[in-house]
């Protein structure tokens, strides 16, 4: 393997192994592991300890766990918010030790990029859980469940074997988290907020965002001014003073 392949295949296995763990972090620790253990894949010495039985062993145990908290509605957003705090750091240091023997900056910055992506991943699969956990029946949430088990399994397998066509795939991921995260997370604060008012925790008449009192009425306003002013009701002079009048109401 030339130079630039093995830089590609260190790329790869830190950022797939960051990835994984935003997704399932146990199902991570368990791929590397058996991969090393049985000598289909040499680890980077900082990773060589996820090989030895005990920790398989472990990391065994806590995926038979969550594979059962994660299908289980309700449970498993309990379960994600807890490992906020274990996904997060744990992939960082993942993809720190993937790494190998390199100087401790590119440690550093590779820690720093694998526990960012763990971040998004972890995200956007607690988001995306929130609002699945609306539904009354289920099977959508089985269905999740599986399919982010088969993803971690199928993408480390692809990262480690087709290093590639992991990256670009990584990417088009990214991207498409761009795009969705925002809306995901819009979605699963007012699914909460929802539930806190069921349980009387959230004032019903309290502004949906407390740092932005009277937005969403004020945006409610402007698009029905807009919808006037489209359907000829309203004359580009009066949308202008209505639409002045709407955004001074707001400011005093």
């Amino acid at each position: 393997m030339n130079e630039y392949e093995q830089i590609i295949s260190l790329i790869s296995l830190s950022m797939g192994v960051a990835w994984a763990s935003g997704l399932n972090l146990y199902a991570a620790i368990l791929v590397l592991g058996f991969a090393g253990s049985t000598g289909n894949l040499d680890l980077p010495p900082a990773l060589e300890v996820l090989q030895d039985p005990m920790v398989i062993m472990a990391a065994g145990l806590m995926y038979g766990v969550e594979f059962f908290a994660d299908k289980t509605p309700g449970v498993d957003t309990a379960w994600d918010s807890l490992h906020t705090f274990v996904r997060i750091p744990a992939g960082a240091m993942l993809a720190a030790g993937s790494v190998g023997d390199v100087t401790p900056a590119l440690q550093v910055a590779a820690g720093i990029l694998g526990g960012s992506l763990t971040s998004v991943t972890h995200a956007a699969k607690a988001s995306s859980r929130v609002l699945i956990n609306t539904s009354p029946e289920p099977f959508t949430n089985w269905g999740a469940s599986v399919t982010e088990d088969v993803a971690v399994f199928a993408g480390l397998w692809t990262a480690l074997n087709h290093p590639v066509l992991f990256l670009i795939l990584l990417v088009l991921f990214v991207l498409l988290l761009i795009w969705m995260l925002p809306k995901l997370w819009r979605g699963a604060m007012l699914v909460l907020r929802k539930v806190g008012e069921w349980l009387g925790l959230v004032d019903k008449n309290a502004p949906a965002d407390p740092l932005l009192p009277g937005l969403d009425d004020t945006v409610e306003k402007l698009q029905r001014l807009q919808e006037l002013r489209e359907s000829g009701a309203l004359t580009d002079e009066e949308f202008e003073l209505a639409k002045a009048k709407v955004l001074g109401v707001m400011s005093e």
